[in-house]
């Protein structure tokens, strides 16, 4: 999560992700399982926290390779050092539980 004030800095930080999402790759294929990005609701709970993303990896080793060697998420890094960013929260988390249901 982000919490980044400005409209045009959350506008691109979503594109980062939208090229993250076309690039990303370990051993020659993509290895993020899922990948969703938005924008937090104007709300007390988000405690300022203005753009959310959520990625799914099959391993924690996939994660440390994400946040440490891909190319595609450094450039994003990198991209991001020239936004106002105020804070980032970063949770890594097993599901006990999921459930969906579209509609």
């Amino acid at each position: 999560m982000f919490k980044a004030p400005k409209p045009e800095d959350r506008q691109k930080l979503i594109e980062q992700y939208k090229l993250l999402n076309q690039n990303n790759a370990k051993d020659g294929k993509p290895y993020i399982l899922s990948l969703s990005v938005g924008d937090a609701q104007d709300d007390p709970r988000s405690q300022g926290f203005t753009l959310v993303c959520e990625t799914e990896f099959a391993s924690l080793d996939d994660m440390k390779y994400y946040d440490d060697e891909c190319p595609a998420h450094q450039k994003l890094k990198a991209a991001a050092k020239d936004m106002t960013i105020d804070g980032v929260m970063t949770v890594y988390f097993r599901p006990k539980l999921t459930s969906r249901r579209d509609g």
